[in-house]
């Protein structure tokens, strides 16, 4: 159970922690990659895709293990919206695993209810030290994240992204629909 507290502190800061990143919006989206390695991403991502398939309803997802609200509805004001943030914290285990994301993020819907739009993979930096090379996941680097010391790498497949499948805030997701709010300083990827 004292694991569990420093985990469940942890996450409620990681959706912040995509707000301060640095690089340009959708960089991650544009880097280029052998052939053999956009297929190796092309396949985990349609893996990745096939275990959230049942985490869209909301109470499945809750069942199966993604039960800890970590953060209001996270919007940004001109790069869009991440949505609410649910834990695992017992993925949160120094492993990346492309069928295991640490959390799911929520869009809320004018029907109240919430609809799965993408995914994060974090790494804190008690399990891979920050001056270590960046993680990878379907060919691409996690972003460093100083001020919430851990590795991190969104995957929108649930809403597509203009700016990127993997890129930090979604400007087709929207938190209109909630009063539970997490309005982002201006900074992207």
């Amino acid at each position: 159970m004292r694991h569990l507290v420093p985990a469940i502190s942890l996450l409620a800061t990681i959706s912040v922690a995509a707000a301060c990143t640095s690089g340009p919006v959708g960089a991650d989206a544009r880097t280029t990659t052998s052939p053999a390695a956009s297929v190796g991403a092309s396949r985990d991502l349609a893996t990745l895709r096939r275990v959230v398939a049942p985490l869209h309803d909301f109470s499945a997802a809750q069942s199966a293990g993604w039960s800890a609200k970590i953060t209001a509805c996270m919007a940004d004001p001109t790069a869009g919206a991440m949505g609410f943030h649910y834990g695992n914290v017992g993925l949160i285990d120094g492993a990346v695993r492309v069928d295991e994301p640490e959390l799911l993020l929520y869009e809320p819907e004018k029907n109240g209810q919430l609809r799965l739009v993408a995914v994060e993979y974090v790494l804190p930096y008690t399990f891979h030290p920050r001056d270590a090379a960046a993680p990878e996941l379907f060919g691409q680097q996690f972003k460093q994240n100083d001020r919430f010391q851990l590795w991190g790498l969104h995957a929108w497949v649930g809403e597509e992204n203009p700016s990127g499948m993997f890129a930090s805030w979604n400007p087709r997701v929207t938190c209109a629909n909630t009063t539970d709010l997490d309005v982002a300083p201006m900074a992207h990827d």
